[in-house]
């Protein structure tokens, strides 16, 4: 610690010696690196925020959706530092007062290009930025230069996202009018070539579409009617199975009430007329009783045959149903016919059918198409419709372009101080160097350790008055530069804060 102490005292000491020295090293890179910060030229940034707030208007009849708002918003906002985009903010500035050259616009655009910054925030925040140097031209011109330029781009971010949808819509629609002009052409020619072919092949073609398509569609139909025929047939079984047991007379009296067989007789032959089976238990106990009244003899000597009603009754119904059922066994005969005629037309002329099938199909496709176009072109024109009358995009302004006061860089006061700590720094720092080349021995222990040999013992300065009072001198005015050289950078830094202050 001891070995320490000493050195650290030896190194002051060296140092002491050659004060002069030291302070004027500081006052030269003092004044040097003064000088150069003063020259530095101040830069002024102004900021604005924008809120892009975007509605989806319509959006499953117009297409605009806020998805959509967004990737158009964020395709401008990629677009914004453009070279035409930035040619537009020097010629809308004052940047482009005095550029005439087109070498002269493409340097102020590929400067201003490193000047802005756009950052996008959370929930649609912009905040667009623009840094302005003050060379070669004054402090309050890059300030409003700044301010100018951030306001500009503003407006044509605006300008961008209203205009460019409305124009986008227009574009569009001249492209879909151009193209269901061309389509419509198209589909009549496809129409008049399969009228033209439907006519010249008017025997073989019969029906609409394909003959592959007719032959589907007749076995569906086929095979709807065997099964409306297995049902009639089915309905006229039972018609036939009831007729067989209902008798055509019922026994009647010559007078007074109905006896009590015919009155049974017709109750069944009523029951079998509603389709009840002979197996039902209504049916099962009106035959009983007939049987019973059979054999008591009721009413045999009296009654006489009259005409039974339900058989009359069946047999209408049963005429009904021969009748549906011979519609649809004729109708089933037809379709088969018309089947079995297209089938051997088909193998006779395979390629009629053939081009039939290959012009229908063009024909579709064409209209498909068609129809797409002009769903799509209404969808478009009444989306256009949506952005011209609504607003679709609104804008506001959060923060207005800031008119800056004090430059953001340079930083002057810091380098200020960071110029006087070097320059104190250096004053030392070179004081200590030549203080290791000097030959000289600071105290006895270093020449006994670099001589080798052992010192005897050391002589003290003896001073007069008039060294004293010469010293003292010296020191006042070491002490003085000092204190003019702190006073010079307290000067700097007053002058700094005035000129910040006087910045339009």
């Amino acid at each position: 610690m001891t070995g320490l102490y000493e050195e650290f005292r030896i190194a002051v000491h060296s140092v002491w010696q050659r004060r002069w020295l030291a302070m004027a090293i500081a006052w030269g890179i003092c004044v040097l690196g003064w000088l150069a910060v003063a020259l530095i030229p101040n830069t002024y940034e102004s900021q604005a925020q924008l809120f892009v707030q975007t509605k989806a208007i319509l959006p499953d009849n117009t297409g605009i959706s806020a998805v959509e708002r967004q990737k158009q918003i964020d395709t401008v906002e990629q677009t914004l530092t453009s070279a035409a985009n930035l040619e537009k903010v020097v010629r809308g500035t004052d940047m482009g007062k005095n550029l005439v050259t087109p070498r002269e616009i493409e340097g102020a655009v590929n400067g201003l290009r490193t000047a802005i910054k756009i950052k996008s925030e959370q929930n649609n925040l912009f905040e667009i930025s623009a840094t302005m140097s003050a060379g070669g031209r004054s402090d309050g011109e890059a300030a409003t230069l700044a301010r100018d330029v951030v306001q500009k781009l503003i407006d044509i971010f605006v300008e961008e996202n209203l205009a460019g949808g409305r124009g986008e819509t227009s574009d569009t629609l001249r492209f879909l009018d151009e193209q269901l002009a061309k389509r419509q052409k198209d589909l009549e020619i496809a129409e008049q070539k399969r009228v033209r072919f439907e006519t010249e092949n008017l025997g073989m073609l019969p029906g609409v579409g394909s003959v592959s398509q007719r032959l589907e569609s007749g076995r569906v139909e086929i095979n709807q009617i065997d099964s409306q025929l297995i049902a009639a047939q089915s309905a006229l079984a039972a018609i036939n199975g009831q007729i067989a047991g209902t008798p055509q007379t019922i026994a009647g009296g010559t007078g007074g009430a109905a006896n009590p067989l015919a009155q049974a007789q017709g109750e069944l032959a009523g029951m079998k007329a509603r389709g009840l089976t002979d197996q039902h238990p209504d049916v099962v106990a009106m035959q009983n009783q007939i049987t019973a009244l059979r054999a008591a003899g009721a009413g045999a000597s009296t009654s006489y045959g009259v005409s039974n009603p339900a058989y009359s009754s069946l047999i209408s119904m049963k005429a009904e149903r021969q009748a549906a059922v011979s519609a649809l066994q004729s109708r089933k005969a037809a379709l088969q016919a018309e089947m079995n005629a297209m089938v051997a037309k088909q193998i006779q002329e395979p390629g009629v059918a053939a081009e039939q099938a290959r012009i229908a199909r063009d024909y579709e496709v064409l209209k498909t198409q068609y129809d797409k176009l002009l769903a799509d072109r209404e969808q478009v024109k009444l989306r256009g419709q949506v952005e011209t009358q609504t607003d679709a995009v609104r804008f506001d302004l959060i923060t207005p372009p800031s008119s800056p006061r004090t430059p953001i860089a340079p930083n002057r006061p810091l380098l200020l101080v960071a110029v006087l700590l070097a320059g104190i720094a250096g004053g030392i720092g070179g004081a200590f160097a030549l203080g290791q080349l000097s030959a000289s021995y600071p105290t006895a222990a270093k020449l006994e350790a670099a001589s080798g040999l052992q010192v005897i013992g050391s002589i003290s300065q003896m001073l007069t008055q008039a060294q004293r009072d010469e010293r003292k001198r010296k020191l006042r005015m070491y002490l003085g530069s000092g204190g003019a050289l702190v006073g010079v950078f307290v000067l700097l830094l007053v002058i700094e804060f005035i000129q910040r202050g006087s910045v339009v």
